[in-house]
């Protein structure tokens, strides 16, 4: 019997492989080094929060919720949107509950981009981005942060002169991971100033929304009336909750933009469980713990800092998010992989290359680290690398 002939299957995304996540958070498994690489919490979130989702669990609440997600949550979305950004979002047609913020930007970018039109990506940029405009027909423009003595910033005229009569939407990211940038209302002139008389679209990626430190607020696009006119704006109940497994945020925008976000999110993933959305609408009804979410990050980030400030690594500023960028050029020569991998074999710390945000793997001899971990945890890693 003659072997049936191996299919042909031309692959949509030919440069994409294991992400660099998977693989350092493997090495570190199959090394036993403390894991500051992938950037989740090792630690549990507020029982009340569990209790709110059994609680929906065993009152019945397990079939299909509304695609949009449930109204309860919904409101408590508009609401808290109101109160920390002063704009209201009509919470029938113009917030949608999401699997989670990646599903959320692949369903904007298959919502707004048409073959051939040109995406605006700032890079580091999330390794997410780039495959979803490539599956949505898109052109992705990239446009560099630059370094300096102050850390990463935006080069708002280079991104204005990426602009194209192509360009469709420009992705957005702050606070910014990896660098922890945070935008600042000057960012936020240039950014008005640009897109002003402009078709262009946003996808505001505000997914550290409550991780922004040393007294400065969060500049939501939401803020400003003329950026949210053309703005999706994009959360994640993972990263305030600690509860990143979940995998559910959402997404805000004006009624005509969501409109056709949801035309894409209905055959997309239709819509996210029922009980973890009750859990949180229930859970919401507090506001405290994503009012003290930024303090709480911030000790955490002075901790880490404190313990690498007299060691061979350069702590570059970390605004918001629960990252930190160093420059180990007064270690290692080494490419940032080969770092990573050292530190992580060697050291017994793993940390993931800022090149990898890059798409032409960019070189600066940076790495990330994550603190969003116990004190013990972070303790153990210091130790570890104020050897070197």
């Amino acid at each position: 019997m003659n072997k049936p002939e191996l299919l042909q299957m031309k692959s949509k995304l030919p440069e994409v492989g294991t992400t660099v996540f998977s693989v350092m958070s493997a090495l570190a498994a199959e090394t036993g080094a403390v894991n500051l690489g992938q950037g989740f919490p090792d630690f549990n979130c507020d029982p009340l929060l569990i209790d709110a989702v059994t609680l929906a669990m065993q009152e019945g609440h397990n079939q299909y919720p509304p695609m949009a997600g449930v109204p309860a949550l919904r409101s408590a979305i508009s609401t808290k949107i109101q109160q920390l950004y002063g704009h209201l979002y009509d919470a029938d047609h113009e917030i949608t509950v999401t699997a989670g913020a990646t599903q959320a930007i692949m369903s904007i970018l298959l919502a707004c981009v048409h073959p051939g039109d040109e995406v605006i990506v700032i890079e580091p940029a999330y390794d997410s981005y780039v495959p979803a405009i490539k599956l949505a027909g898109g052109v992705p423009v990239f446009v560099s942060m630059q370094l300096g003595a102050n850390g990463y910033s935006i080069d708002w005229d280079q991104l204005a002169a990426a602009i194209s009569p192509k360009t469709r939407l420009l992705l957005l990211n702050s606070p910014h991971n990896p660098t922890g940038f945070v935008l600042q209302e000057s960012d936020i002139a240039a950014l008005t100033r640009i897109v002003q008389h402009t078709q262009l679209l946003i996808a505001s990626d505000e997914v550290y929304e409550h991780m922004v430190f040393d007294g400065q607020r969060h500049e939501s696009l939401a803020r400003y009336p003329e950026l949210a006119a053309r703005s999706y704006i994009i959360s994640s109940f993972g990263k305030t909750y600690h509860v990143t497994g979940w995998k559910v945020g959402f997404v805000a925008a004006p009624r005509a933009l969501m409109t056709e976000f949801r035309k894409v999110h209905q055959f997309n993933v239709f819509t996210v469980n029922t009980p973890m959305q009750l859990g949180l609408a229930r859970y919401m009804a507090a506001p405290q713990p994503y009012l003290e979410l930024a303090d709480f990050y911030q000790k955490k980030r002075d901790k880490f800092r404190a313990g690498l400030e007299n060691s061979r690594f350069k702590l570059l500023p970390t605004h918001g998010t629960y990252f930190q960028c160093v420059d180990y050029s007064a270690i290692s020569q080494k490419s940032e992989s080969e770092f990573a991998q050292w530190l992580t074999r060697e050291i017994g710390v793993a940390a993931i290359p800022v090149s990898a945000f890059y798409h032409q793997g960019h070189e600066s001899g940076i790495v990330r680290f994550c603190f969003a971990k116990q004190d013990a945890t972070l303790e153990n890693a210091l130790q570890r690398l104020q050897a070197i």
